[in-house]
């Protein structure tokens, strides 16, 4: 069964041995990195919430959630005040294709939902122009693009509650 788990000692060498495929590499961080920039805003007073996706025993993925901006953050966009965000996802190259993303994906707003760090209007995320597979993931779940943009990424939005 497909689940998220906290990244602890145990389970951090599976989650830093994760990959994507040589030509997605320059649409995602690596884990490495993504873990250092958690650690980097929650001492900059963020919050960053990294989770490995687990099917069974075996680490598959990674996940970040974050909430508002840092006080190190500069330029954020407008959406990511007050608001949650996916701020990275990955799947290992040897399990995509298998609804892990989607999976994954529904575990992180399930998460969310839970609002963790106070109630939201949207959870947003941003993405390459050229990555079309996130693309497609992201629309399924409701996820609308803007007319902004994070760093040359597209920003996509979610509203996350009905009033």
């Amino acid at each position: 069964m497909l689940r998220l788990e906290k990244i602890d000692h145990e389970n951090l060498g599976g989650i830093l041995a994760l990959e994507v495929r040589g030509e997605q590499k320059g649409f995602v961080a690596d884990n490495e990195q993504s873990l250092a920039e958690a650690q980097t805003a929650l001492s900059a007073n963020g919050h960053a919430f990294p989770f490995g996706v687990f099917d069974g025993q075996t680490p598959v993925g990674f996940v970040m959630i974050g909430y508002g901006t840092d006080d190190e953050w500069t330029d954020p966009p407008e959406i990511a005040k007050n608001n949650y965000n996916i701020w990275r996802l990955m799947i290992d190259k040897r399990y995509q294709g298998k609804g892990y993303g989607k999976g994954a994906l529904k575990l992180a707003l399930d998460f969310i939902r839970t609002f963790p760090c106070g109630k939201a209007q949207y959870c947003w995320l941003s993405y390459s122009p050229e990555n079309t597979a996130a693309k497609k993931l992201y629309c399924s779940f409701g996820f609308n693009e803007t007319d902004r943009f994070d760093k040359g990424e597209v920003v996509a939005v979610l509203k996350l509650r009905k009033d």
